[in-house]
């Protein structure tokens, strides 16, 4: 009995406690479910002394954890400064977040970072929230307020930047990346993305002394090979750009860009037969089309306008666009007669749009080629005529 009296002596002081110091003094209705835990251990305890019931070890056990250990555990959390009634909105909103109730869960969590400024996983939350619905700048306003409040959350720098870029913003994003890869220089998301926007922003100097430390750290990725690769052709390098895309083709056979630019290199230096080689492999996918386009460029340039015709209509086939393209092209006058309009409109069959970076580098290198093109041309009529001259 003796037993019974202190269980319930200390578990009302212990409800008394959460009362008045927690609900009251904090004016926070939360912890009522503390509260109403607390009351149903000291009820319970309560019928076992008057009336003599509940008396197994499991009603003994619910008495002791509702109504003292509950209670301490709150007690010992606060005085290590973790806000248990912050922990409960939190749970709350996670699980309105399951339940697929978003709008319930972004309404609690606003009040809740409204009555705690400081919290960090409402802020982080709600900058989830509205990622999800589309609001970036709400989204990258949350974000930087979890990292005034936590310094060292590098998701919500990645997530910052990638907003950023999307927002179109990308001096600010290259910023962003750069303090996050001072500090983690092994992100390797934030390292591709950033070797992107150097290469988008037309900082290829940079991209180049960037992606070159990057490799030390992270070796035979291929996507960071790629971006050396377009960087090195961006500046003319065209060579260093070939051993890029060869070894990204020996880290990955699959990569068809990789194979679509070596075919573009191939024919910078007129090698006819290693292009045709490049872009055979490159037909797949995405480049399929653009392949056997340039595929017929090349039999034209052999003189095999059968394969020529045959090869242009596997690209308009591919991708109806090409029937435009391949009629208005000066090379293909020859063949234009047997280029044919499917009779069923067919849709691209590319799976993707080319990002803008893949967009960049393919205009810049066939513009090269067409230059070079001429300037051969030219070289060509100039020996001509020195030859001639010099017969008369």
């Amino acid at each position: 009995m003796l037993e019974k009296i202190l269980v319930t002596l200390v578990s009302f002081i212990l409800f008394i406690y959460i009362f008045f110091f927690k609900m009251i003094k904090k004016n926070d209705t939360n912890y009522i479910i503390i509260l109403v835990i607390q009351a149903i251990g000291i009820l319970i305890n309560f019928i076992q002394i008057i009336f003599g019931l509940l008396n197994s070890v499991f009603f003994k056990a619910i008495i002791y954890t509702f109504s003292i250990i509950v209670p301490i555990l709150v007690f010992l959390l606060e005085y290590k400064n973790i806000n248990v009634s912050e922990m409960m909105h939190v749970c709350i909103c996670k699980i309105y977040i399951i339940l697929d109730r978003d709008k319930k869960a972004k309404e609690n969590l606003i009040l809740l970072s409204t009555k705690y400024p400081d919290s960090y996983y409402a802020h982080k939350m709600l900058a989830e929230i509205y990622e999800k619905e589309g609001g970036m700048r709400k989204a990258i306003e949350e974000y930087v307020k979890t990292l005034e409040i936590k310094r060292n959350d590098y998701k919500s720098y990645y997530r910052i930047s990638l907003l950023l870029k999307d927002l179109g913003r990308n001096k600010q994003a290259i910023q962003m990346l750069n303090n996050l890869l001072k500090v983690k220089p092994e992100h390797y998301a934030a390292t591709q993305m950033l070797a992107e926007l150097l290469i988008e922003t037309e900082e290829y100097k940079k991209a180049i002394n960037f992606i070159n430390k990057s490799l030390k750290i992270h070796e035979n990725k291929e996507d960071l090979i790629y971006n050396l690769g377009i960087a090195y052709v961006k500046t003319n390098e065209f060579s260093l750009a070939k051993k890029c895309f060869e070894k990204v083709i020996e880290i990955n056979r699959e990569h068809y860009n990789a194979y679509f630019r070596l075919g573009q290199i191939a024919l910078l230096y007129r090698d006819f037969d290693m292009a045709e080689t490049y872009f055979l492999n490159s037909t797949y996918k995405e480049k399929e089309a653009k392949s056997y386009y340039e595929l017929t460029k090349i039999y034209m340039m052999k003189n095999q306008k059968d394969k020529a015709a045959l090869t242009i209509q596997k690209a308009i086939n591919a991708d109806e666009k090409f029937y435009t393209i391949a009629k208005e092209e000066p090379m293909l006058f020859p063949i234009k007669q047997f280029i044919e309009k499917p009779e069923i409109t067919v849709e691209s069959k590319e799976e993707k749009k080319d990002s803008k970076k893949e967009e960049m580098i393919e205009e810049y290198l066939n513009d090269t080629y067409n230059l070079t093109r001429i300037l051969n041309k030219q070289e060509e009529s100039k020996k001509n005529f020195e030859w001639n001259k010099k017969k008369k």
